[in-house]
């Protein structure tokens, strides 16, 4: 149990700090995020929902107590990231996508996480 759980620790981490990266990153840019999600044909409100969204969700992932409902917030945005790669975006999901589908992947196995029951022997 002690490797499953140092597992998850590790993906919560590794993903929670890119999640805020991103997250910060759009915020940072916002005008040419507005942009890129205008081009896509989604709305303005969009680009700040899935921006807000990173950055709180990375940050949920950091917080034991956040880190379910930050994954399943996170799975929504990184399906919808994953869908425009694989229809709108050009190049497609793969090889563009690749980290969408990796954050995806992990999100899923930290959704998945829950408390082992100790078994007595």
């Amino acid at each position: 149990m002690a490797a499953r759980n140092l597992i998850a620790w590790a993906l919560q981490v590794v993903i929670g700090l890119f999640m805020i990266y991103s997250g910060g990153n759009k915020f940072l840019h916002l005008a040419d995020t507005v942009s890129m999600f205008d081009k896509l044909g989604l709305p303005a409100a969009v680009a700040y929902l899935v921006a807000g969204g990173e950055l709180l969700g990375g940050i949920g992932l950091l917080v034991p107590r956040l880190v379910r409902p930050a994954a399943l917030g996170l799975l929504i945005i990184m399906i919808g990231a994953a869908y425009m790669h694989a229809t709108k975006i050009p190049g497609g999901l793969l090889p563009n996508g690749l980290a969408a589908l990796g954050v995806l992947l992990g999100l899923i196995i930290l959704l998945l996480r829950r408390p082992v029951a100790d078994r007595l022997a």
